[in-house]
């Protein structure tokens, strides 16, 4: 029995946590992109160092990362999310990459990675999983989670790919507009099948 290598995706809101959440009650291994992009960033970090050279105003008085400060200059420049994701990025790759090595022989490991299909590294997965709602469901389920406003979330929707480009690329959907318990049967009916892929 051998391991498999998930790619997990979803637009802001979509619910990919969500299914990650579910997965890892069944027993995944579950590869967290932006929890490990805060670890890439903790305080002493290489990538903070050069996020503080760049965007000195987004660090905050006690030398950690003002994550709302950096969104607010890098969701309204292209240039500049580029920048940022050259920094984080790679190192992310690196943690993921450690994470796994790590992992017992005939795991499920599910990499969530929100931009999964923006760069061709999609192409390393065994398979690749979208996590879709739609648009006003995600901006109301996030300004409810982060207190924030819709024209945030609106720009940040927008920075990445149209679910109906990733939907293209992506070996399985699970459509998320309905309740948790419509969630779980979808996720785990996905979930079965990677079981069998293995």
């Amino acid at each position: 029995m051998h391991s498999i290598r998930v790619g997990l995706t979803g637009g802001i809101g979509s619910g990919k946590s969500a299914v990650a959440a579910i997965w890892r009650e069944r027993g995944a291994a579950i590869i967290d992109a932006d929890l490990l992009a805060r670890e890439a960033v903790a305080p002493g970090s290489d990538a903070l160092r050069a996020i503080a050279q760049r965007w000195p105003a987004v660090i905050a008085a006690d030398g950690t990362l003002d994550r709302a400060a950096l969104a607010h200059v890098v969701f309204a420049d292209d240039d500049e999310r580029l920048r940022l994701n050259a920094i984080v990025h790679p190192r992310v790759r690196e943690l993921a990459e450690r994470r796994e090595d790590a992992l017992p022989p005939g795991s499920i490991a599910v990499h969530v990675v929100p931009l999964l299909f923006e760069s061709d590294r999609w192409r390393t997965y065994d398979a690749t999983v979208l996590v879709t709602a739609p648009d006003d469901v995600r901006v109301a389920r996030v300004v409810e989670r982060d207190a924030t406003d819709a024209g945030g979330v609106l720009a940040r929707m927008r920075a990445q790919m149209t679910p109906g480009d990733a939907r293209e690329l992506a070996d399985y959907v699970i459509e998320n507009e309905g309740s948790l318990d419509d969630l779980r049967v979808r996720a785990n009916h996905v979930y079965d099948a990677l079981l069998e892929r293995r």
